[in-house]
């Protein structure tokens, strides 16, 4: 394995200083970070963060490996500055059992790029009719710990509480997709003046906030951990925020996309900005920044939702939700929390390492970069400017609503467990 002297690296936006990786781990900082056999980097205007943790990624494989793979994902994810993933449950066949989310984590550890951690539905098939074998996947080589049916709401409250109860017995964590069944069908966008009068379906906000209450009521019943998936609007942040006052195990996430693009996009009839839940209003825009600056949302998360080109090339009402994330998260987050002064570099490794690390129980990801710690560090150049292309993007998709956009920031490099997954801002 090689070792890497970094140099001249502002770590969280500190002062510049040395970093040695080498074996595996942080081997030393400042004055003592020397060795002939390094390879020189040198990362003056760089800044170093802890490998970024992406609690919401989906990867596709098995099943749809013409929009993703694992190996086409973890790729992403790693030019995007992360060294762990959380791989969604939504595979076909669905990962709700053992042997399944097995076959996802070895994958993950087969492509190399960062390590890979399966999430185990809630239900059978993503039925929302019967428990998935929980225990079995907890239990597993892949040690499960993150359970959700994203892309469809456990909508069932006795189900849900059943879940919650559940997990207990091993520390999971059940992360809801917040979306009440009977109040969106056949919706398409972001419920308002201009859903009418674009003639498309609305979404209305209480169709996620009323789930998020309740499941807040019944994890706090039960005693048990909820964390909420891609929270999209105003009320629902005052509603998490009232969870956490009251002391409940509560959690939540804000993806890059609610934190930069708005409703008004649908104007445009182009479905690359259809995604569930839906681009919501400025407000709503707002009221994520606060809420994920003074820490009510706890993490940014990707929601990395790939589809191949005939999915989204047709019109709206026909189009697939979702978009790609993982490559531009954080320059998203640079853009919209760090630049406005909400968020310090140390605030992004909270919300982007450290936090979204604890809600998963990933024990060797988002950790300081300290002496001894595990070499999974990010180098980043906050003062480039890039202009997002699709078709430079690692993903096998090309569903980015950024195409053409001029983003902040730019991963230089990234290493897991001091190997370089990327170099000079290409994969290594």
């Amino acid at each position: 394995m090689s070792a890497y002297l970094i140099q001249n690296v502002s770590i969280l936006g500190a002062e510049p200083t040395d970093l040695l990786l080498d074996a595996g781990v942080v081997a030393a900082i400042g004055a003592e970070a020397s060795s002939p056999e390094a390879e020189v980097i040198d990362a003056a205007g760089l800044i170093a963060l802890p490998g970024l943790v992406d609690l919401h990624t989906h990867l596709r494989e098995p099943g749809r490996e013409d929009a993703e793979t694992v190996e086409s994902g973890t790729q992403a994810a790693a030019l995007g500055g992360f060294t762990a993933v959380h791989a969604m449950a939504n595979t076909e066949p669905v990962a709700d059992t053992a042997g399944v989310v097995e076959q996802v984590w070895r994958l993950g550890r087969e492509a190399g790029y960062c390590d890979v951690y399966p999430i185990g539905a809630v239900t059978v098939g993503l039925a929302g009719e019967q428990l998935a074998e929980l225990g079995a996947m907890a239990d597993s080589a892949a040690r499960v710990r993150v359970f959700s049916d994203d892309g469809k709401c456990v909508s069932d409250a006795v189900l849900m509480r059943r879940a919650l109860e559940y997990v207990k017995a091993f520390d999971g964590v059940i992360a809801q997709h917040a979306q009440e069944p009977r109040l969106t069908e056949g919706a398409q966008m972001n419920e308002g003046e201009l859903s009418g009068r674009l003639g498309l379906t609305g979404w209305p906000a209480v169709a996620e906030e009323a789930i998020i209450a309740r499941d807040c009521l019944l994890a706090a019943h039960v005693g048990s951990r909820l964390h909420v998936c891609h929270v999209s609007t105003a009320g629902s942040v005052e509603i998490v925020r009232e969870a956490k006052r009251k002391g409940w195990d509560v959690t939540a996430e804000a993806c890059p996309h609610h934190l930069l693009l708005t409703d008004d996009l649908a104007e445009t009839y182009d479905p690359i900005y259809k995604v569930n839940p839906p681009l919501r209003s400025t407000a709503d825009t707002e009221a994520l920044r606060a809420g994920l600056a003074d820490g009510t949302i706890d993490i940014v998360a990707t929601d990395h939702a790939p589809h191949p080109h005939e999915d989204k090339d047709c019109e709206w009402a026909a189009a697939a939700f979702g978009m790609l994330g993982l490559e531009t998260a954080l320059s998203i987050v640079q853009e919209t929390m760090v630049d406005p002064g909400l968020l310090d570099w140390a605030g992004v490794a909270e919300r982007m390492s450290y936090a979204p690390a604890r809600i998963g129980r990933v024990a060797d990801h988002g950790r300081p970069i300290e002496v001894g710690a595990p070499a999974n560090v990010v180098l980043y150049d906050p003062a480039a400017r890039r202009t997002i292309e699709a078709s430079a993007s690692a993903s096998l998709s090309r569903n980015t609503p950024y195409a053409g956009m001029e983003l902040p920031g730019r991963v230089v490099a990234t290493f897991l467990r001091g190997k370089a997954t990327v170099l000079d801002g290409k994969l290594a």
